[in-house]
């Protein structure tokens, strides 16, 4: 009886410690469904965190000190780009490419101009999400609607790519999930989930900490190069790492695609939930996202100092109601 009574109390202990968990951490394995998006959409929001009137979001998170501490990571100097060459050819994945137009060469002026013209959003062009980008319910990030604060004739007058002028200081961390692997990239379609994630950071000898920049490495374009374009999805970060993302408090993330994982769970049904983990981080974590990256000079110049962490700048151009900008991150050693 002795025994019965011990292996109850211990079970009673476990279960206790189970519900004392944060509710976030409850998700069993990587099944999310729409039910766990919409009670993580009440139990991990940011609205309000730094005011009712605050359109900087996780910007906030980047504090004068932790700009210093990132000012220090800079050892030799060396600059490496972010950004991806603006692509100007239409293809599957560019159905808007870039504009590039010459409006004088030179030959009839002692000067040569041209002209561009982009579609900011989209699978191609490296660009920076304004808060205004996506709204769930309606709202946008610290709830503010999108019918009384964006409009086609005025554009974002709330919470615009305008909120990030000053630009962008913080450290940079690259997780090189295809280096994790041992693979040159990662299949479309591939998950990526919280256990990658803790395994890079294992290996790498770093972890993510408040404020920091986040930069997830599918190998997109290596295998672009290789194959062509992806028309079956692309590997990204699975919806089960966003109460992860929210505990460490990430500042700005950003990836080689759109960040999720395509194709979604059928699991999640909420059309505002398209894009499961970037909609979430922009809208209700207030987190801007870089999309379309090509991180591939970035891993060449970490793996070669063994140095995962580095000084993150970029500025967009200052759109006052832009929903986006075109951008180019570089991260110095």
């Amino acid at each position: 009886m002795k025994t019965i009574a011990i292996a109850l109390l211990v079970i009673v202990c476990i279960a206790a410690a189970i519900s004392a968990r944060p509710p976030q951490m409850r998700t069993a394995g990587h099944n999310v469904t729409q039910a766990d998006m919409d009670r993580w959409k009440k139990e991990l929001s940011n609205w309000g965190r730094w005011g009712k009137d605050d359109e900087k979001g996780t910007l906030n998170l980047i504090t004068p000190a932790k700009r210093k501490q990132a000012a220090a990571l800079v050892k030799e100097g060396l600059a490496v780009s972010l950004a991806r060459d603006a692509a100007t050819e239409k293809d599957v994945d560019n159905p808007q490419p870039y504009e590039n137009v010459m409006i004088s060469d030179g030959s009839n002026r002692p000067a040569a101009t041209d002209r561009i013209a982009v579609s900011t959003h989209g699978l191609a062009h490296t660009h920076l999400d304004a808060l205004a980008h996506h709204f769930i319910g309606g709202k946008m990030y610290n709830g503010f609607s999108q019918k009384e604060w964006v409009s086609m004739q005025e554009g974002a007058r709330k919470a615009s790519i305008h909120q990030v002028k000053e630009g962008i200081f913080t450290r940079g961390i690259l997780m090189d999930i295809p280096r994790l692997k041992g693979v040159p990239y990662l299949e479309p379609g591939t998950p990526i989930y919280v256990e990658d994630l803790e395994a890079w950071e294992k290996q790498a000898g770093i972890k993510v900490s408040a404020g920091d920049a986040v930069f997830i490495r599918t190998g997109r374009w290596v295998r672009r190069a290789k194959l062509g374009p992806s028309t079956t999805g692309e590997a990204g970060l699975d919806a089960s790492v966003i109460p992860w993302l929210r505990r460490r408090d990430v500042a700005v993330i950003g990836s080689e695609a759109a960040l999720s994982v395509t194709p979604i769970s059928p699991n999640i049904t909420d059309p505002d939930d398209y894009l499961p983990l970037h909609n979430f981080v922009l809208v209700i974590l207030g987190m801007n996202v870089f999309d379309d990256c090509d991180l591939g000079a970035l891993s060449e110049a970490a793996a070669a100092r063994k140095r995962w962490e580095f000084l993150l700048t970029a500025a967009p151009l200052p759109l006052r109601h832009g929903t986006g900008s075109p951008i180019n991150p570089t991260g110095l050693f």
